[in-house]
């Protein structure tokens, strides 16, 4: 089977789904807030929380940009560049918060924008890599990743099957060995007919990794449900409080909400159990109970020659199972039966 090595939780086949809380830039750019955070996507059930340490000069150069979102019940109109530079992480805020994760047993992990950035999250001590929809095609970053030796996610929103292909094989040919691929759907929140889960198992058969989900919908149904399809990995947003100002608290998962969604894929795995077919320990037991012998339908004599209509079928299934009946008609009994007693070979 599979599986990933991620600051000493395997993620992949056979091991339970690896449950991320993007914090992103819930945190508001205020470190206590970030610890809050921390601390709650623990107790929450979270194995990994994640961060972005990004630059706005790597992205962004044009002050005129805006974006539109709804924080606090209004609508906000506001700069790109002003939204998200309040909310940079410097070095030393990652490895405080890296540290910090440490001390409370979860892992961190954080989505750069430039070669600089994987730098900063290899010297914090960052055990693995996220690549954001938005940079799936910067195919440089890509291959940096892949130098770096961390396992590395990529998020595949409003990509096409190519922008895919190209992204993992960038990864592969720069020697990348551990990667997942997540389904996404940029859309915030996404509406459940965009969701399409099916993508799920597409990924699996397409590209041959790992998969998980990047999860934006509301509620739990479909991260549980790409669970059920084969996800081992799933990232879903998370925030204190819907109510904070900020573009992505509204949609976020709060801790409560939180915590039923790991309870859910914790409850999904146990329903999924296992591929082999065969009975359960349990129903090794119930086989007896519940299933059917051949029985005497009458009391017979010895040295009769049995009928069909002689043979009835009866719980409990200590005796000869009902698909032996036809290889019981013909023989003759070397004892009699009395009504009810079971047939032997």
């Amino acid at each position: 089977m599979r599986t990933i090595d991620a600051g000493g939780r395997q993620i992949g086949e056979g091991q339970p789904c690896f449950i991320a809380a993007e914090i992103g830039i819930n945190h508001n750019g205020d470190m206590e807030l970030a610890r809050k955070m921390i601390d709650a996507a623990v107790a929450a059930g979270a194995d990994a929380v994640k961060f972005q340490n990004y630059r706005t000069e790597d992205f962004l150069s044009d002050r005129s940009l805006m974006y539109t979102y709804e924080s606090q019940g209004q609508t906000v109109t506001e700069s790109q560049y002003d939204m998200f530079k309040r909310c940079e992480l410097s070095v030393t805020q990652l490895q405080e918060l890296c540290s910090y994760c440490v001390s409370k047993g979860v892992i961190f992990f954080s989505t750069p924008t430039g070669d600089s950035g994987i730098d900063d999250l290899r010297k914090a001590g960052a055990p693995m890599l996220k690549n954001g929809s938005d940079y799936l095609t910067h195919l440089p970053l890509i291959r940096t990743m892949a130098r770096s030796g961390l396992p590395t996610v990529l998020s595949t929103g409003m990509a096409t099957e190519e922008d895919i292909a190209d992204a993992v094989t960038a990864f592969e040919e720069a020697g990348g060995k551990d990667l997942i691929l997540l389904h996404c759907t940029s859309s915030y929140p996404t509406p459940a007919e965009d969701v399409n889960l099916r993508k799920v198992t597409t990924l699996k058969s397409r590209f041959g990794h790992l998969v998980g989900f990047s999860d934006h919908s509301w509620g739990t149904i479909a991260a549980v449900g790409a669970v059920a399809l084969g996800a081992c990995f799933v990232e879903k947003h998370f925030t204190l409080d819907k109510n904070l100002p900020g573009p992505d608290h509204a949609f976020s998962s709060d801790p409560l909400e939180f915590a039923e969604l790991t309870a859910q894929i914790r409850a999904m795995e146990k329903n999924l159990g296992r591929a082999y077919i065969g009975p359960t320990a349990a129903e090794e037991k119930s086989r007896i109970s519940f299933r059917l012998s051949c029985v005497a339908q009458t009391d017979l004599p010895a040295g009769h020659v049995v009928r069909m209509d002689d043979i009835a079928f009866r719980r409990p299934g200590s005796g000869l199972p009902p698909k032996m009946a036809e290889s019981l008609v013909g023989k003759v009994l070397e004892g009699g039966l009395k009504k009810g007693d079971c047939f032997s070979a």
